[in-house]
Parts: structure tokens; C-alpha cells; sequence
């Protein structure tokens, strides 16, 4: 008996060794990346996830392009990673989307569809997607419509915030964002919705950044059982649509697509909610963070506050009519007001970089990127580069006069 248990420890203890060497030394038709591939299941994702309170490149990625060059190769949440601060490959990279690569947000898609159901091309649902946005926030819908509905959301906003002893800016930008691309996806009005459509966004944003641990009171649960409470939701809001077109038609992007659905059979409604949930997300983040870090700098810097209060009364001061809209006009003549949200862009990286999913394999700098695996293009790297930009760190929007 003693035997047989020891030859099932030691058949044990040779699998699983088995396992973490396959594990740390994936295949590769070729010469992977440097780097490390962490513990098994979890990889790096604890490292990754240490919040950094600094506007420098985030310390997990800075701490392995000092170890290991400008790419290398890591895991995150069970998926092998390769990250680059190439410059060059990351412009390539991002050229190469449909083709090469993916957006990762095709992932989710990809699990809608059933086992053996005709699967568009990503690079075509990319297309799709991208025109779909453009077409309904690009520069002729700002010029037509948004400029303005955008001017009287943030005036009501304000006149709320002034009512208000203190506001928390993240949540209160947070919940301005979105109520906007809501209302501009699918008609969303919060004043008439039972549901706290920021709170489940909030929640489903922080989750994303949190350990991947699928257990009740965890917030990687908190986030999957929000994502499952608003795609019910726009199912909802779907069916009726679908139910009855002529009385809810609203003109907003599910209009839109409902539409389209007519020609392109790839898009069934589980589809159609994934869109509208992944669109509405992309903008909601995005915009929010980078709205509360405008408010962080420009209360820091009072000279840039006071140039760009100058370039809006100056303006104030054509009109005939001070209480007038804003024009398309006076938005394309606000050069400081570009200078400072450039500015705020080039240093408000909302996410270590961005992800896309490798297609087919992939060469870069001798190296071979597997197909199936994700790249992280970290722009933070270029954004940040005292040899591109001067005291990089710091908020200078007169420094894009000269760009």
C-alpha cells in the first residue's frame, strides 16, 4: 500500500511540474518575448492591478521595460500577454486592426454566437462598429446636433453641482458621461429609470480591475452580476423596440442598428445587446476619467485656469447675445481650450495601454507573438518620453503651440 501511494504522489508531483513548466514555457512557432509568465492560473495580474497614484507609466510596466526592453511577455488573469512600448510596432499594430489583430472586446462577442453558427470576420464587425460610432459621434454629428445638446447637458449639470455643498467629481463625471451616451444609444433618461444605470457601470469598471475571483462579496462578482443587470436591461429596452418599431422609434444608435439588422444576419438581438453594452462602456470610461483628471490639473495649475477663462469671455464678448448657444464657429476658434484637452489626453492614459487580440502570428524585433494571444500597446510610453515631450510629467498645454 505504501507503494501504490507513493507512486500516486509521485505521479502527481510529475504532472503538475508538468503542468508548470507547459505553463511558464508556452508554445511558439518561434522565439517568444522575454519576460515572465507569474504563477499558474493567476500570472501577474496581482502585480498589474496595485494602483498607482502617479501620472508616470504604470510601475508593473516600467519595472519589466527596464528588465526586459521594449516588449515583453507576461500573464494576466490566465491570458498570456505581450506588451510593447514600441513605438513604432504599436503604430503598426493599431494599423493592422481587422487584419493582424482584433479589438478585445471581440472576445465577448465572439461568445455569443453558437457552436457551428456562421461567425462574421472581426475585422468586418470592427468595420461595422467603427462606422456605427463615427456615424453618430464623429465631426458632422457633433457639428449637426451634439455641440449643442452637449452645451445644455453640462449647463443643467452645473446648475446641479451648485446646489450641492461638495461634489465628488469622479462619481459626478462619472454619471454625466454616461447619461449622455445613454441617451444618445438608447434614448436613456434616468429621471424615468428605476435602475442606477452609473452605479452598475462603476461597479462593472472597478470589477474589471479587480482580482478575477468569481465568489459572492468579491467585486470581480459585484461586476459580472452588474454586467448581467444592465444587458437585461437593454434586452429590455430591445424587445420593445423590435415589439412595437413605429411607436418607439427615437432616431439614437439602436434605432440605427435595428435597421441594419434588416441586411447584416450577423446581427441577432444577444448581439445587438453586447454592442450597445460595449459601446456604452468604451465612451463612459473614457470620458469620466479623463473629465476628472481635466478638473484635477486645471484646479492645480491656476495660469492655465485663467488663460482658458480668458480665451471663453473673450468669445462671450462677440456675441450679441451673451445667453446665445454656443456656434460651431466659436468651438473651432478655442485654440487654448484644444491645447489644454490635448494636454489632459497626453497625460490621462485611462488604461495601462490598449489590448488587442493577435489573429495570426506575429513578428516583432526577431520575436514571435502566437496567434490568439493579446497585445498591449502601452501609448503611455511615447506620451511620457522625456526625449518626445519636455518635463513630461508636467501640465503644459502651451507646449502643443509648437506641435
Amino acid at each position: 500500500m505504501p507503494t501504490l501511494e507513493l507512486c500516486v504522489v509521485a505521479l502527481l508531483v510529475i504532472c503538475i511540474t508538468h503542468w508548470i513548466y507547459k505553463w511558464k514555457n508556452p508554445k511558439c512557432n518561434g522565439i517568444l518575448p522575454p519576460g515572465s509568465m507569474g504563477l499558474p492560473l493567476i500570472g501577474e495580474t496581482i502585480q498589474l492591478i496595485i494602483p498607482s497614484y502617479s501620472l508616470d507609466v504604470s510601475p508593473f510596466i516600467k519595472k519589466r521595460l527596464q528588465r526586459y526592453g521594449l516588449v515583453f511577455r507576461t500573464s494576466v488573469a490566465g491570458r498570456p500577454v505581450v506588451v510593447s512600448a514600441d513605438p513604432e510596432f504599436n503604430h503598426f499594430i493599431l494599423q493592422q486592426e481587422g487584419k493582424l489583430v482584433e479589438s478585445w472586446y471581440l472576445d465577448l462577442f465572439a461568445k455569443v454566437f453558437k457552436q457551428g453558427e456562421n461567425r462574421p470576420d472581426g475585422g468586418y464587425i470592427h468595420k461595422y462598429v467603427r462606422n456605427l460610432a463615427l456615424s453618430h459621434f464623429g465631426a458632422e454629428s457633433l457639428k449637426a446636433k451634439l455641440l449643442l445638446q452637449l452645451e445644455e447637458m453640462i449647463n443643467k449639470t452645473i446648475s446641479t453641482w451648485s446646489n450641492q455643498e461638495s461634489i465628488e467629481v469622479k462619481r459626478a463625471a462619472a454619471e454625466m458621461a454616461l447619461n449622455f451616451g445613454a441617451k444618445q444609444m438608447f434614448s436613456y433618461d434616468p429621471e424615468k429609470s428605476s435602475i442606477d444605470l452609473t452605479e452598475k457601470y462603476v461597479n462593472f469598471s472597478k470589477g474589471l480591475l479587480s482580482f478575477p475571483l468569481n465568489i459572492p462579496g468579491t467585486a470581480y462578482h459585484k461586476c459580472l452580476e452588474d454586467h448581467k443587470k444592465v444587458l437585461n436591461i437593454m434586452r429590455d429596452i430591445l424587445n420593445e423596440r423590435l415589439t412595437s418599431p413605429d411607436e418607439t422609434n427615437q432616431g439614437d444608435v439602436l434605432d440605427h442598428i435595428i435597421e441594419d439588422r434588416k441586411v447584416e444576419n450577423f446581427l441577432t438581438e444577444e448581439f445587438v445587446v453586447q454592442i450597445m453594452f460595449g459601446l456604452l462602456f468604451v465612451s463612459f470610461d473614457s470620458l469620466s476619467a479623463t473629465l476628472t483628471l481635466a478638473f484635477k490639473l486645471l484646479a492645480e495649475n491656476p495660469m492655465v485656469l485663467e488663460e482658458l477663462n480668458a480665451e471663453h469671455e473673450a468669445i462671450l464678448r462677440k456675441r450679441a447675445n451673451p445667453n446665445s448657444p454656443i456656434t460651431w464657429e466659436e468651438y473651432k476658434s478655442m485654440t487654448f481650450t484644444l491645447y489644454v484637452i490635448n494636454e489632459t489626453l497626453r497625460l490621462g492614459s485611462v488604461t495601462p495601454g490598449l489590448i488587442r487580440r493577435a489573429r495570426k502570428d506575429i513578428q516583432v524585433n526577431g520575436y514571435t507573438i502566437p496567434a490568439g494571444w493579446a497585445i498591449m500597446a502601452v501609448t503611455s510610453a511615447l506620451q511620457l518620453n522625456p526625449d518626445v515631450f519636455e518635463d513630461p510629467l508636467a501640465f503644459n498645454p502651451w507646449r502643443w503651440k509648437v506641435v
